[in-house]
Formats: C-alpha cells, sequence, structure tokens
C-alpha cells in the first residue's frame, strides 16, 4: 500500500479505531467527518493530534466535495453510511442518498482522478438470514430491510466500476463488529451501558438470532490486510470469525463478565419485522485468510472484556444515554 489514505466515515466507530491503526502504522490520513456548525468530530475527537492526520469535515453525497477531498489520494476506505436497521424502516430515502449515491461517488471520483485503490465497506446484512452455513462470498443476497438494501445497492455499484471501468475496488464485507466505541444502536453497548449505569432491567428484541461476533481491532486489520493485497481486487471479501453465537448467550456472557443480576424484558418495539430479521449468521473467512495473512486476535471473551472496561469508565459512559431507545 502506499501512503497517502482517505478514510470517509472516520468519526464514526469502525472509521476511528481503522484511523488508529492507519497511524500506528505510519500511514498520512485524511479522516473525513460529518459536517456540522459544531465543528465536532465524532470519536475522532478521542484520538490524540497526529502530525499524520488532517481532519476534515464534509457530506459524501456530495460529488464535487468528495472529488475535492480525494485528490493526492493514494487508497480510499469508504466507511461512512447510515447504519441502523430500524431508523431505514422510517427513513428509507436518506439510505439511498447516503449509502448508493456516497458509494457512487467515491467510485466516480476514483475514476476520473485515476490511480486510487477504492476499499468499499459492505455488511453481513447484505445475505440476510442464512440459507448454508458458514456464509461464504457467494451466498445469495437477500434484501430483508431497507438499510441491506441500500448496501446491497452499493456494493454492486462498487463491483460495476471494476468490470466497467477497471477501478481497482474491493469490497471489504464485515461481520458484525462490536468494541469500544460503539453506538448504543447495537446490542452490545445496549446492555454494557445500562449494567454500567445500575439499571435491574433491560428492554430487548428477539434474543434467539446468532451472530458472527468480531472485535473492532480484527475488523480494522481485515481492512488493512484486504487494502494490501493486489488478489482482491474485484472481489467481495469477508471479514468473519467464522463462529456464530446466540443474543441470549452473548448477553449472558455479558452478564457474567460485568458480575450483573440483571433481567432482560423483551420489547415489542424492538423486535423487527417478521420477515425483516435475520435469523442467522455465520461468516466463512477462508477467502481473507488465503489471500492474506490475517486472523482473528480475539475471542469473544477477550474482545466484551476489553469493550466492557472501556465502556464502565466515567468518561466514556456519559456519552451515552443509557435510558433511550436508540434507532
Amino acid at each position: 500500500m502506499k501512503k497517502r489514505i482517505l478514510i470517509t466515515g472516520a468519526d464514526g466507530f469502525i472509521g476511528s479505531h481503522l484511523t488508529e491503526l492507519l497511524l500506528e502504522q505510519g500511514f498520512n490520513v485524511r479522516a473525513l467527518a460529518y459536517y456540522n456548525s459544531f465543528n465536532y468530530w465524532g470519536w475522532l475527537e478521542d484520538i490524540p493530534s497526529h502530525t499524520n492526520l488532517e481532519i476534515v469535515t464534509g457530506d459524501v453525497r456530495d460529488s464535487h466535495f468528495v472529488k475535492h477531498i480525494m485528490q493526492d489520494i493514494d487508497v480510499v476506505f469508504h466507511l461512512a453510511a447510515l447504519i441502523a436497521i430500524p431508523y431505514s424502516y422510517h427513513a428509507p430515502d436518506s439510505y439511498v442518498d447516503t449509502n448508493i449515491r456516497g458509494t457512487l461517488n467515491v467510485c466516480q471520483a476514483a475514476r476520473e482522478l485515476g490511480g486510487i485503490r477504492v476499499i468499499i465497506t459492505s455488511t453481513s446484512e447484505v445475505y440476510g438470514t442464512a440459507q448454508y452455513v458458514p456464509i461464504d462470498e457467494k451466498h445469495p443476497k437477500q434484501a430483508q430491510s431497507p438499510y441491506s438494501a441500500s448496501k446491497i445497492g452499493a456494493d454492486a455499484m462498487a463491483i460495476s466500476f471494476y468490470n466497467a471501468f477497471n477501478l481497482p475496488v474491493t469490497v471489504a464485507r464485515p461481520f458484525n463488529t462490536y468494541g469500544p466505541r460503539q453506538s448504543a444502536r447495537a446490542i452490545i453497548p445496549t446492555i454494557i451501558t445500562q449494567i454500567a449505569a445500575g439499571m435491574k432491567e433491560i428492554n430487548l428484541g428477539d434474543l434467539t438470532p446468532t451472530r458472527d461476533f468480531n472485535f473492532v481491532k480484527d475488523t480494522a486489520r481485515g481492512f488493512l490486510a484486504v487494502a494490501g493485497c493486489d488478489e482482491t481486487i474485484g472481489k467481495e471479501i469477508n471479514i468473519a470469525s467464522n463462529t456464530e453465537i446466540s443474543m441470549a448467550d452473548t448477553l449472558n456472557l455479558i452478564r457474567d463478565l460485568m458480575q450483573s443480576d440483571i433481567k432482560f424484558i423483551t420489547d415489542e418495539q424492538r423486535l423487527r419485522p417478521e420477515n425483516s430479521e435475520v435469523f442467522r449468521l455465520k461468516g466463512d473467512n477462508s477467502m481473507i485468510t488465503t489471500l492474506t495473512d490475517w486472523r482473528p486476535n480475539y475471542t469473544l471473551e477477550k474482545g466484551l472484556s476489553e469493550t466492557c472496561e472501556w465502556f464502565k469508565k466515567p468518561e466514556n459512559l456519559r456519552k451515552y444515554k443509557a435510558g433511550i431507545y436508540n434507532l
């Protein structure tokens, strides 16, 4: 890999960890945070200033802006997206604009500028409920939410630029990433923050689905491994642990790690529509482990322990509204 990197969505959960990793590896990073009048940089606020870090603010939906910030860039990691599934039921237009058009803008700018390696961020949600396990990259795509539909469209747009214009694109597809800084809309931080806040009961959705959980540092390393391998160009690559665990067992593990006696209560408001729930995810990681030297470093228990310790720190916990249902 060359030295000048752009990360869109760098102010987010995975993006901020990827920013830290690339800085540790000696890369020059231009980190895009979503524009706001407060000049607030999201989780980039937690990263110390660095001579190799340039933070810019803007919006991937604006093609002129995207082309402007991609000047002099060698590799772009495109992570900027709307990702909350429940919110996509209420605001599907926003997901099309941000996820599909944002991806188009990145690919079009890379094509026009030339010489830019593009890593597009996908999601295991594009597979829907597993038709077979482990889920490899040939598994059918199933749009079970407006969010997953928008990501299927974004992935297809990116691959079309490889096929039509020979753009050096890879679609990196992380399975269920968790860790410090994750949004409270996700189940793991929902549980940890409420236990840490001293609550005795937690309202939750369906606890029967299984997930393939990946600690965020492993996911960030997966992005770097994919970008550093020319054989991944033109491919869709799972970043997965090749394991699965039910939501119920995950929550019980968190409860044990935090030495809590909290009770879990099913809340109808938090259930997905019947045909929208993804009941089983277990990813096949044989492609990434064959093409690169990437392997998961974290077991689920080790990753959850590190995550719990981060959330329990008062300066981190106060950034979350534990009592509010976050779409």
